[in-house]
């Protein structure tokens, strides 16, 4: 009896530890054509895997993704060659 008393007290503080790190989860809703979800629960992504639950975020991941902010990429500077070499007529190469 002692031992079903220590793991059920075991269980019950790791779920409990457990719950602080799902609450800041990012729950974002799922658009699909078909809810193939039981009554009451929709589509969902959680860290891109798309399940049955209630999205605790307004937008969609892609939408969230998609107005995410532009980065700059910087511009290579290409050189280009000399259209007109200065090369003597019969040398081979120029420098």
């Amino acid at each position: 009896m002692r031992i079903k008393t220590a793991l059920l007290t075991g269980l019950g503080l790791m779920v409990m530890g457990a719950a602080p790190a799902f609450a800041d989860a990012k729950i974002y809703p799922y658009h699909a054509k078909a809810n193939y979800c039981p009554a009451g629960l929709q589509p969902i992504t959680i860290s891109g895997v798309i399940c049955c639950g209630t999205p605790n975020q307004s937008m969609s991941y892609q939408h969230v993704m998609m107005n995410a902010a532009k980065r700059h990429k910087p511009k290579r500077h290409v050189r280009r060659a000399k259209s007109v070499y200065d090369c003597p007529i019969g040398t081979k190469g120029c420098s």
